[in-house]
């Protein structure tokens, strides 16, 4: 086998063991947001996703078109279903009505697997957008697809959002002798914010309000059948009788995250610690109210959490090393002297390939209705640029084509972010300030013309003019953000070279002697944590010893 084959039976090889500890969600309903937007998240966790912008133009089908469905994470064609007479263009996981669908897997029962269906998560997800005006739509035609072609997955939480509400729909499949699958999706009130992240959210829920929650007819009575449930229907929770408990992580590392964003906006919060950590006392609520309007700014932000400013913080533990790195390689668990341990599994992580924010907001004209801040790699460097609903033409530098995670290219977004973030995962204290810096300034910017875009582009109207002004706005910023993160990520290698840091002058210039030589960097500055382990661990070695007193003996 050569080197080339190697590679590539590896990577197959990751895609079918990597844990399910991927993909986070977050939810704001348009009452509890700052501008009446209902806005929608996604992280899109794996270390075999590459991150690039998808689109799909609108089209008119015939009598008789079919269209292939491909698995999502394998690529693998699982078969074909007939095409709608028409179907909306798509650009990332929103389509251009601003109908926005993201997705966590969290596994469950394996008994529940399907192996004969063809819809997996992916094409369920593109499938509605590609049908469906509306939210409530989506998740008929999510309905309607697996039960006619089964289910080709695991447990699966999606949001399912448009400018008006936003739901959570979560189901599993039903085994080797059924085809579909058993589901139940909740709205999130107006005024509250969720979240999913690898666990099913879903405990109780309403069985006679169909304005709020709608479900399979057979959701409870098909888990009293495979003897998942025995109680009374108002007391059944879909997350119990369909998730298999019997790893810890699935709390700590699952609803953790969750928790840290209910945590941010609402009191009361530390009431749920028990059950993240330890697994008892009451169960997380699906949705909870915020104390404030939180805005897709405060979003981007929370996709770059790693439990700042809680018990969990990731920055000031012990794994945090040298440089206060909330970044842990994986394993994430493991076992020492006989017991088990876990490092916390935040929602900003290395092995993102794609990130966004979405809003979406029924005061706009319909092609700026939905607005969708898109990053690469690691939400908590990349930047966020300005995708809304009727980009019809993915930039170069978002572009699938432009290189692969074998294949660097220095114009490709996804691999200039990566250059900045794996720099800064080894010295992240010392080189995190400066990120920030040119991230923030981006994104201030970017946010200026987005608002201009917003105020001038419905004077225009000319569809054909509003489209290119929508377009004009990413391939501007795609190209100025790729551009300028390859600087940044060079400036980064020379000013932190060896361990050291070049001294720079009040306008951010290296500083030289007189004579034009580079003056002595100065040392980094290193955790208290990291000298504190060294005392604990090795203190004896290290100490220094008294040795002038030694040595007048």
């Amino acid at each position: 086998m050569n080197i080339k084959n190697i590679i590539t039976s590896a990577a197959m090889f990751l895609a079918a063991t990597l844990p399910a500890l991927s993909c986070t969600g977050l939810i704001v309903g348009r009452a509890a947001s700052a501008d009446s937007s209902v806005i929608a998240t996604y992280a899109a966790d794996s270390y075999v996703r590459y991150g690039f912008l998808d689109f799909q133009p609108a089209g008119d089908h015939a009598p008789g078109d079919m269209r292939t469905v491909k698995n999502w994470s394998t690529l693998e064609i699982m078969g074909e279903i007939p095409q709608v007479s028409h179907t909306y263009s798509t650009i990332g996981n929103m389509n251009e009505k601003g109908v926005t669908i993201v997705e966590s897997t969290w596994g469950g029962r394996k008994e529940l697997a399907e192996p004969n269906g063809i819809i997996d998560y992916g094409s369920a997800i593109f499938i509605a957008l590609q049908r469906a005006a509306t939210a409530r739509e989506a998740i008929r035609v999510i309905d309607e697809v697996i039960n006619e072609y089964g289910y080709a997955g695991t447990g699966e939480s999606f949001t399912v959002a448009d400018a008006e509400e936003a739901w959570i729909m979560e189901l599993i499949g039903k085994g080797k002798e059924e085809k579909g699958f058993v589901w139940v999706a909740c709205r999130v009130p107006d005024d509250c914010i969720s979240g999913h992240a690898n666990n099913p959210r879903i405990h109780k829920f309403p069985l006679d309000d169909p304005e709020n929650c709608l479900y399979s007819p057979d959701v409870i009575e098909f888990a009293r059948k495979k003897g998942l449930y025995n109680g009374p229907d108002e007391d059944f929770s879909f997350s119990m009788a369909y998730q298999d408990y019997n790893n810890y992580t699935k709390l700590r590392g699952c609803d953790g995250r969750v928790w840290s964003f209910f945590n941010k906006y609402a009191d009361g919060m530390d009431r749920y610690l028990p059950w993240i950590l330890e697994g008892k006392g009451e169960p997380l609520p699906l949705f909870v109210k915020p104390d404030r309007k939180i805005d897709a700014t405060d979003m981007k932000w929370m996709m770059r959490d790693h439990f700042e400013d809680t018990p969990l913080d990731m920055t000031k533990d012990a794994g945090a090393g040298y440089y206060g790195s909330p970044y842990r390689p994986r394993p994430l668990t493991w076992e020492y002297d006989g017991k088990n341990y876990t490092h916390d599994r935040p929602i900003a992580t290395q092995q993102t390939g794609f990130s966004l924010v979405a809003e979406m907001n029924a005061a706009r004209p319909e092609f700026l209705r939905g607005l969708m801040w898109f990053g690469t790699d690691d939400a908590n460097t990349c930047v966020y640029l300005p995708v809304f609903c009727s980009v019809q033409k993915v930039p170069h530098q978002l572009s699938e084509d432009n290189g692969s995670l074998y294949d660097l290219s220095w114009d490709s977004n996804f691999w200039v972010n990566n250059y900045v973030a794996n720099q800064a995962y080894n010295r992240y204290s010392d080189m995190i300030d400066d990120i920030r810096a040119v991230q923030k300034a981006y994104e201030d910017s970017i946010a200026v013309d987005v608002a201009v875009v917003m105020e001038q582009a419905p004077e225009f109207e000319d569809p054909d003019i509003q489209r290119l002004i929508a377009q004009d706005l990413i391939d501007i910023w795609a190209e100025k953000a790729t551009t300028g993160y390859k600087k940044l990520g060079d400036f980064l290698l020379v000013k932190y070279l060896d361990q050291s840091v070049k001294k720079q002058d009040d306008e951010g210039n290296f500083i030289s002697t007189p004579h034009g030589k580079p003056v002595t960097p100065a040392a980094s500055s290193f955790s208290k944590n990291y000298y504190e382990n060294i005392v604990r661990n090795n203190g004896k070695q290290f100490r220094v010893p008294d040795f002038k007193k030694n040595m007048k003996k």
